[in-house]
């Protein structure tokens, strides 16, 4: 459109038009800047791109990082890379566990390797990142042990490339001076137990976050480096990194006080990463005199009910669980157990399960547990109930004692209640599960779920 006097819209300042194209999404931006030179200069204004959200390859088939989305990579980084504020990177699900499928999964991971040396070498001397947040591909990166020489030299110079991703990492964090956000889950060979010590100390005092994830090594921090941490706020580990020790330096009164706990139990990584020397019930006791406001998120993969209750201390502040199995049944008595211990603390709970059979918790009981749980907690909010036997009765009284207070009940259809469970919630009920929350890879939900309960804090 047309100025007056015939003045054309490439007649406006420069800043003019950076103002406008900041109400754009990055898509778009992306777009209009093949419109014209000056525009493009206008689009890669610093200014435009303080966040970037990247989700790379992957799609409906599932088949991981594909090297089709390495040059748009490449692109963006090299052109956002150096000042970037905010930055989150996605690599979703590869293919599943066919044998047939061995040389697209390592083509996968050398697609992966790749990608992940773009983005380090973009970033590695960028002194205002204040947000970093990299999500790896647990099914291709974790399960198959890739981690393991003889498996990296399946992949031309794999070993080679895992050493430069670790060195530029540590490079990044050195050079970092305002670091606030740092969140690490799944991401083959990119962290390793001296990676934080090379983390600037001005970085050390600014960061409020910290995430490390991994279902295979063993404790990616050590005390030394978590005393130097005495700002954080929010905090991910493993739960079997969360040693006494460390649960002691938290309690510290010299710590800014911890807000936020989000805790990932591995049934299949118990075998090598044993619950022994984990946080005691007196641990626990002393970190909440010290961080009244703690709040707990747990997310339990395939872990058994006699694990579950080891983990699950009186003085832990439970805020959240996610309990998720394909073929381990969480017992009646388990859930008692949490309806007891945390009726004041727990609002989300997810009980989800994808075996073939529908478990009935109920059985030879007088009450169903479920409905005792939502009786007795009295903050809960979000209630997810998958793969488990819920009869009709118990649902609709589940509604009545929780009310309009319960924000979400979600469980598998039964489209014959969905009125009488209306009028127990208080608004119209949609009985439908939710298929985002009955996940093939449920630690990419615990990752996006944890980034929510932490900003919380």
């Amino acid at each position: 459109m047309a100025l007056c006097g015939g003045v054309g819209a490439m007649a406006l300042p420069s800043e003019l038009i950076v103002h406008i194209f900041s109400f754009l999404s990055d898509r778009d931006k992306l777009r209009a800047s093949a419109v014209c030179s000056r525009w493009r200069e206008c689009l890669f204004y610093p200014a435009l791109w303080t966040e970037l959200k990247l989700r790379i390859g992957g799609g409906c088939n599932g088949s991981g990082p594909s090297s089709d989305e390495t040059p748009k990579l490449e692109f963006l980084m090299r052109k956002f890379g150096s000042f970037v504020r905010e930055l989150q990177l996605e690599l979703p699900p590869g293919p599943d566990d066919d044998p047939q499928l061995s040389e697209q999964r390592r083509d996968a991971t050398a697609t992966y390797l790749d990608q992940v040396l773009c983005v380090f070498t973009s970033i590695r001397n960028n002194r205002n990142l204040q947000k970093l947040s990299l999500y790896g591909d647990t099914f291709i990166l974790q399960q198959e042990g890739l981690l393991d020489s003889s498996n990296l030299l399946q992949i031309h110079q794999g070993d080679k490339k895992i050493n430069e991703i670790q060195q530029l990492f540590m490079e990044l964090l050195s050079n970092s001076r305002q670091l606030q956000w740092l969140s690490c889950s799944f991401m083959l060979g990119l962290v390793t137990p001296c990676s934080l010590t090379c983390l600037s100390n001005p970085s050390a005092e600014t960061l409020q976050h910290l995430s490390l994830l991994d279902h295979q090594l063993g404790p990616l921090i050590s005390p030394s480096e978590l005393d130097r941490l005495s700002n954080l706020r929010s905090l991910a580990l493993d739960f079997s990194d969360l040693t006494s020790e460390l649960c002691s330096l938290l309690a510290s009164p010299r710590r800014t006080p911890l807000h936020r706990l989000s805790l990932l139990l591995n049934g299949a990584a118990l075998e090598f990463k044993p619950l022994e020397g984990t946080a005691t019930e007196d641990d626990w006791k002393a970190l909440v005199r010290v961080s009244a406001n703690l709040r707990v998120y747990i997310m339990a993969l395939e872990v058994d009910s006699s694990e579950l209750l080891r983990v699950l201390k009186p003085s832990l502040p439970l805020e959240r669980l996610h309990l998720d199995s394909y073929s381990t049944l969480v017992t009646d008595a388990t859930l008692e157990l949490i309806s007891q211990q945390y009726n004041k603390t727990l609002t989300h709970f997810l009980l989800l399960r994808d075996g073939p059979d529908f478990s009935d918790l109920s059985v030879n009981r007088n009450e169903d547990p479920l409905v005792l749980l939502a009786w007795r907690c009295t903050q809960l909010a979000v209630l997810v109930i998958h793969g488990y036997t819920v009869w009709s009765h118990n649902l609709v009284a589940i509604s009545r004692l929780r009310g309009s207070s319960l924000r979400v009940l979600t469980g598998d259809p039964v489209h014959n209640l969905v009125k009488e469970v209306s009028l127990g919630l208080g608004r119209v009920w949609h009985p439908c599960l939710d298929s985002s929350l009955v996940l093939s890879e449920p630690t990419q939900h615990f990752h996006r779920e944890l980034h929510t309960f932490s900003m919380g804090m």
